[in-house]
């Protein structure tokens, strides 16, 4: 399959669980990343899924940036004290907020999606860490035959300034993991920024309870053959309070999960639920 690639960006295609090269898979230098007006309009409905906890005062310039061909935005709220819910119904009156019943970051997700009712799901976090604005580059794929598009800090036009020595350790390790073990050539995996075809939601069956439902859909779609492609993304610093992230222990979770999704692997129940 071919297809017509923004500048800037990187293909890395699956199928069947086998990597495909293509002379597209090398860009020698970076260039700017399209606005949303530079790419053809979609003719698909997309749904937004953005769960947060207590994060009031991140959410205005996260909503502010959202692109106005975003069909459906939906806040899942895990049980926040702050105003984050009247700040995001401020900020968007037409925004969707679900409460969460559960516990971690994966429950959260796994609320929202099953909420969501459009053709593509984007899932992004409510910190400020990932411009909403990168979101028309993910549709596109998905308009051009992709089932499953990740965001990369690491191919040309990504990039993070929230990186920390130890983060970038641990995810390079689970990097190389991932690769090995699934036959995949991705050049990022602790990152949550993600669309994906709806129809493909019960096939991707996110269990994962913490931050390792990221690792746990693309280990997933690997695993099914389904077309992944990578997109540069700027990780930008989260742009008030603490984070959520701990490195260490969800590293270890992110590790235990793709091991026991491995292609042959056996499947484990949830591995505890994992902090927000």
């Amino acid at each position: 399959m071919s297809t017509t690639l923004p500048s800037g960006m990187i293909q890395r295609t699956v199928d069947g669980g086998r990597p495909l090269r293509r002379s597209s898979d090398r860009i020698t230098s970076p260039l700017p990343m399209r606005r949303e007006s530079d790419l053809p309009p979609t003719s698909h409905t997309v749904s937004l899924v953005i769960p947060a906890h207590n994060e009031a005062r991140n959410v205005p310039w996260v909503f502010n940036q959202i692109p106005p061909s975003i069909d459906e935005v939906i806040l899942v709220d895990g049980a926040s004290d702050d105003a984050t819910v009247r700040m995001a119904a401020h900020c968007l009156p037409s925004v969707r907020v679900v409460q969460q019943t559960g516990h971690g970051k994966g429950d959260a997700l796994r609320t929202g999606f099953l909420a969501a009712t459009c053709e593509y799901i984007v899932m992004m976090d409510a910190d400020g860490s990932m411009w909403p604005g990168e979101i028309p580059h993910y549709v596109h794929f998905l308009d051009n035959g992709f089932d499953f598009v990740k965001g990369s800090r690491f191919i040309a036009g990504g990039g993070s300034l929230d990186l920390t020595p130890v983060r970038s350790l641990g995810n390079r390790a689970l990097l190389t993991v991932v690769n090995r073990v699934y036959h995949a050539t991705l050049t990022d995996l602790c990152y949550g920024f993600c669309a994906f075809r709806r129809t493909f939601l019960d096939d991707l069956h996110p269990q994962a309870p913490g931050f390792e439902i990221e690792a746990e859909l693309i280990a997933h779609a690997l695993r099914l053959g389904l077309r992944v492609a990578e997109v540069p993304s700027l990780e930008l610093p989260r742009r008030s309070g603490r984070s959520h992230l701990h490195a260490v222990s969800d590293g270890r979770r992110v590790l235990r999960t793709l091991l026991a999704e491995r292609p042959g692997g056996r499947r484990t129940a949830p591995l505890g639920v994992g902090n927000r």
